[in-house]
Order: C-alpha cells, then sequence, then structure tokens
C-alpha cells in the first residue's frame, strides 16, 4: 500500500511571531521554519506502518514555495522514500491544497493519505475535510489510533465527550492529532541519505488547479500584552471585583 503524506512549511513553533509595521500579516523576514508539528506526526505514522509492512511506500507532499524543498528533505530523511512539491510563491488557502491534493491522488492513487489536523500557522482545520469532499473518500479526523486491517482502517478519534472510533474503508483519509505518536529525530546519516533521494517538482498550473486566495486579509495586529494579576484576601473581595472591575458576573 502507498500512503501519501502532506507537509507544510511554517514558522518554527518556538519563534515569537512579530506583525510587520503596516499590519499586512506577519514578518517572516528572518524568521526560522520549520515542518508543521501536527504533520510530523502524520510523518511519523505514515513510516511506522511501513516499518510494520503495512505500506511499501511514502511519498510526501508540499504546496508552498521553493524553500519548502527543505520541509519535504527533512520528511524524506525521517523516512519518506520520495517527495513532490508543488511550487508556488501564493498564500495558498486551504481549498486550494485541497484542489492541489486531489490533483496529486489522482496520479499517485494511494492507499491512505495522512495529514496534520492543522497548521499552526492559520489554524483553519479544513484541509483533511476538503480534500475527502473533493475525492469522496472516507475520513477519520483527529486520530489518536490508526490501525490498519486487511481493506479497512480503523481510527480512534479524540472528540468533545471522549473517544470515537470509526471503520472506513480504504481509500481513506485520516488527520493525525497530538496523542497519535512521538515524531523521530533524523539521524545524519538519515539526513545525508535524503539528499539524494527523489523530490519531484511541479507547479498548480501544471495541475490545472487556480490556486489564487480568495479571502483577503485586512489587517493583522498583536494581540494585548496581558495585565498583571492582583492578589485578593478574600472570596468576597474577588466576587466583588469579578463584578466592579472586571464586569463578567
Amino acid at each position: 500500500m502507498k500512503v501519501l503524506v502532506s507537509v507544510k512549511r511554517v514558522v518554527d513553533y518556538n519563534v515569537k511571531v512579530r506583525v510587520n509595521a503596516d499590519n499586512s500579516g506577519v514578518d517572516l523576514s528572518n524568521a526560522k521554519m520549520s515542518m508543521n508539528p501536527f504533520c510530523e506526526i502524520a510523518v511519523e505514522e505514515a513510516i511506522r506502518l511501513k516499518e510494520k509492512g503495512i505500506a511499501n511506500e511514502v511519498v510526501v507532499v508540499s504546496v508552498g514555495p521553493k524553500a519548502a524543498q527543505d520541509t519535504l528533505r527533512t520528511a524524506l530523511a525521517l523516512g519518506a522514500d520520495r517527495g513532490i512539491l508543488v511550487e508556488t510563491e501564493e498564500q495558498v488557502e486551504s481549498l486550494g491544497v485541497a484542489k492541489v491534493l486531489q490533483k496529486v491522488v489522482q496520479e499517485e492513487q494511494p492507499g491512505l493519505v495522512i495529514l496534520g489536523k492543522q497548521a499552526i500557522d492559520s489554524d483553519n482545520n479544513q484541509t483533511g475535510q476538503m480534500l475527502a469532499a473533493l475525492t469522496g473518500m472516507g475520513q477519520g479526523t483527529f486520530a489518536s489510533e490508526v490501525l490498519v486491517d486487511g481493506e479497512s482502517v480503523a481510527v480512534t478519534r479524540e472528540i468533545d465527550g471522549g473517544l470515537q472510533t470509526v471503520s472506513l474503508k480504504l481509500p481513506a483519509i485520516v488527520t493525525t492529532d497530538l496523542r497519535l505518536n512521538e515524531p523521530r529525530y533524523a539521524s545524519l546519516p538519515n539526513i545525508m541519505k535524503a539528499k539524494k533521494k527523489p523530490l519531484e517538482t511541479k507547479t498548480p498550473e501544471s495541475l490545472g488547479v487556480d490556486v489564487k486566495p480568495r479571502v483577503k486579509v485586512l489587517k493583522v495586529e498583536a494581540p494585548e500584552a496581558r495585565k498583571a494579576g492582583v492578589q485578593v484576601n478574600s472570596v468576597a473581595e474577588l466576587v466583588g471585583k469579578l463584578k466592579a472591575e472586571a464586569g463578567v458576573i
């Protein structure tokens, strides 16, 4: 079985982001970029399926600028077999990514598609669901456990009320949650080997997909600095402040 994994290049989660002076967006100059943490979990799950003998090939795909090759090389160093970069300088929205992935799925015909449930930059949590709608595949979102058995996959989902297990007929789409696994680190030998693994470059135009943004960002602002808290001496004083100052009760 072939497993297709989508990965995204984002600002590293350890970096404190800054807003541009003109409030047009996030300042990415000199910012450290890395693979989206949820995508790391998706790659790890695909590699584990290969190690178990369930998958025989792991293909990683990314939609973004040329620099996203580094993100794909990281995935290759972790154990993926080959990469596909759909190169574009546009700020591609969730639906655009889903349409690109739909074309890649049609070409690659994977038995399982794994995505991170969301990216830490936009936090949209949309692409996996949109891809499922476009392809007609069954979907198991927010996965904390994935068990492939023959022609089906059981996905344990994290929901508000606890856990839910769904059975999907392959091919299917899974989006990963935090507790699915703990991603490994790439070893130096594997990093060197990844430089020789195949990495194909396409464009949205070559796939017949229009990825121009449909949403215009009017303004981006940093959140207000949190005010210092105060210590109260009694419950009565706390209730009084919540009524008079905070106005929440």
